[in-house]
């Protein structure tokens, strides 16, 4: 099985430590190691080197062949620019195709956290079946242990079971308000969207032809000249005309024939500073101390990174503070994902020595 890691994020709810050249895959949050390596090293588990490939913007190309040794240079695809997840995975399917027309495809994003690496595999091979048997366009759903309105929901139909793990796809939910996430866990038949995914090369690039018409005639003239010298001057032309569009909304909720593993691993797509404060370890206060330079007083419930600069708090409770070179943002706990709206701000006003 070919594996694809999704690279190209900017990580925008992570600034200020996530920057344009240095995004959050390559930040270590969860370890000692960045969310890249550790997605990367969790693949090897599964596959070869050889069938590892990354998708990611040429900027990064330096930074992650430094930061991924083993990876073949011709196994990193450069997207020309960001357009989200549709056209980057069919870019992807497109070149391993030409490579293999058989190819099975697994793909993931390089900055989720999953802890429970065995159960992982197990829902991959899982995954791998039902593309073989089934023709299928499959997603992992992972068992909801909250009401989290952070995520995308999947509901399944339990009349639809292909095994004791997988079923027949019904419907997709955005993220939720409390009150709706509170009803999809008292349903009992919704998971959590994680945005990963298998399928064969051939049926991701005819369900692109069937739901994203437009994209998969510049996909068709891409693959065409692959291969060749005109390989990059076609793919630059076409990426100019492309949509962005996610393959959640442009394929997966179209089509009939998408199933979904039921997983137990242990997950995070760790999507804000709030989410990296559920899954870290707390001091006696229940606060989060990243940094060498942090004093505190009377301050209960914080996440406080520094790296460097000395940051002193008195009497703050649920409150983020994170700084890292020129910018420091200072938010409450449950609204860090506002962040994301901050830096499209600063990008408004040209601010671009602080992104």
């Amino acid at each position: 099985m070919y594996l694809v890691i999704l690279a190209g994020g900017v990580g925008k709810r992570f600034w200020p430590r996530s920057r344009r050249n240095n995004p959050k895959q390559f930040l270590n949050i969860a370890s000692d190691q960045s969310m890249l390596k550790l997605t990367y090293n969790r693949l090897k588990h599964i596959s070869s080197a050889e069938k590892i490939f990354v998708v990611a913007r040429e900027s990064l190309r330096e930074k992650i062949q430094a930061e991924l040794t083993e990876l073949p240079l011709e196994n990193y695809i450069s997207e020309p620019s960001g357009k989200s997840t549709a056209p980057c995975i069919g870019l992807a399917a497109a070149i391993i195709q030409d490579r293999d027309p058989d190819a099975t495809i697994g793909v993931f994003p390089a900055d989720h956290l999953i802890q429970d690496v065995e159960k992982f595999d197990e829902c991959v091979r899982c995954g791998e079946k039902l593309t073989e048997e089934h023709d299928a366009l499959v997603t992992f759903g992972i068992e909801p242990t909250k009401p989290a309105t952070g995520y995308g929901y999947i509901q399944y139909n339990e009349s639809e079971k292909i095994n004791n793990d997988s079923y027949k796809v019904k419907t997709f939910a955005e993220k939720p308000d409390k009150k709706t996430a509170k009803k999809f866990l008292e349903y009992g038949n919704f998971l959590w969207n994680s945005g990963m995914f298998i399928w064969k090369a051939n049926t991701i690039l005819q369900a692109i032809d069937q739901h994203l018409p437009d994209l998969g005639h510049s996909l068709k003239k891409i693959s065409d000249k692959i291969g060749t010298p005109d390989f990059k001057q076609t793919l630059q032309q076409e990426w100019g005309t492309i949509r962005k569009e996610s393959i959640d909304y442009g394929v997966m909720e179209k089509a009939d024939n998408v199933y979904v593993v039921q997983s137990d691993f242990r997950w995070s797509d760790v999507g804000s500073w709030d989410a990296v404060y559920e899954i870290e370890k707390k001091d006696e206060n229940n606060n989060v101390i990243k940094g060498d330079n942090i004093k505190t007083l009377e301050t209960e419930g914080c996440y406080i990174y520094s790296s460097g600069n000395l940051i002193s708090t008195i009497g703050l409770e649920d409150i983020v503070v994170v700084q890292e070179k020129n910018a420091t943002v200072i938010a409450r706990r449950g609204e860090t994902e506002k962040i994301k709206k901050l830096v499209n701000r600063l990008k408004c006003e040209d601010k671009e020595e602080y992104l």
